[in-house]
């Protein structure tokens, strides 16, 4: 396949609601923004059920409908929205040149990056081995598969916790392993945790190693790090939920990141250390994490882009 180029104005990377928002403000202020939307369409919460904390929604909304809300919107307006990986970048002249699926160039006057973070691992390699067949970073996509089994889950912010009453609605049981002796998870969510009976939280606990049967996961062995005693749990499924690393490797030669990989900005803006790139959402943001921040960070996203070329006319 022969490569191709070509020139835009504004061009986001990444397509959650940092990336929507982004688009939003940048197509109504006329920079005609050309998106690529990533791997994962919708980023983090098309992996989302139920969102109650987002401003406009009274009742709450699924994830995934409030990402196509996002998208419509930003369409409406002239955002020219491509599915699509960006594989590479150079950042070092003022037209800066982006890579897409390897084989597409494009050159751009501004870019917003805001790739989000994807599910860390615990690294077992029965881990990787029944990824997709037990094994999943995702309870929202496929607790539906463990109806009525029972179920053990790893981790302890908000994210697990979350899951885990999820989980707990649709599994018979499920185990929740936390490494340490109480959660990193907010009160809230820790209530709802105590008080959904068949959630069984297992404190000082680490997971060993995730068994089956060469198809599927039918048991994982766990070890308490306190007494040393081994126990295996017999489930059909396992879930991760230990936290999430910022999608930066590509911006790794070009820009600052911090010591975890998330993208360093100028503060009080989206600004990085290279003129015309700007960063929004949770690539920059380990603190909040929240949809409406992402959503807040691309609208100044956008208008950090939109100064920065009327400043260059």
């Amino acid at each position: 396949m022969t490569a191709t180029t070509e020139h835009v104005e504004c061009l986001i990377i990444g397509s959650g609601p940092a990336g929507y928002t982004a688009a939003i403000y940048a197509a109504r202020a006329d920079l005609k923004p050309v998106m690529i939307t990533g791997i994962q369409m919708g980023g983090q919460l098309t992996t989302t059920t139920e969102v109650e904390n987002y401003p406009g929604y009274p009742e709450g909304t699924q994830g995934p409908e409030m990402m196509e809300d996002f998208r419509k919107q930003a369409e409406r307006f002239g955002t020219d929205i491509r599915f699509g990986y960006v594989n590479k970048v150079d950042f070092s002249g003022e037209k800066h040149i982006v890579t897409v699926d390897e084989t597409k160039t494009i050159t751009a006057d501004t870019v917003i990056i805001a790739t989000g973070a994807s599910a860390k691992w615990l690294g077992l390699e029965s881990e990787q081995k029944y990824n997709g067949f037990g094994v999943s970073a995702c309870a929202v996509c496929d607790g539906f598969f463990f109806k009525g089994m029972d179920v053990a889950i790893v981790g302890a912010g908000d994210t697990a916790a979350e899951e885990a009453t999820y989980l707990a609605k649709l599994c018979n049981k499920v185990y929740m392993i936390v490494r340490k002796g109480e959660f990193r998870a907010s009160k809230a969510m820790v209530h709802r945790v105590e008080n959904t009976p068949n959630i069984e939280v297992l404190y000082h606990t680490e997971t060993q190693e995730i068994l089956g049967n060469g198809q599927t996961v039918n048991a994982v062995r766990v070890v308490n790090n306190e007494t040393k005693v081994e126990r295996t749990l017999d489930v059909s499924g396992f879930f991760v939920a230990i936290g999430h690393k910022p999608n930066t490797d590509v911006f790794a030669d070009w820009l600052d990141l911090d010591d975890a990989g998330y993208i360093k900005t100028i503060p009080g803006s989206t600004k990085t250390k290279v003129n015309g790139v700007f960063a929004a959402g949770d690539v920059q943001d380990k603190i909040y994490r929240q949809a409406v921040t992402s959503a807040g960070s691309g609208c100044m996203a956008a208008l950090d882009a939109e100064r920065y070329l009327a400043a260059k006319h």
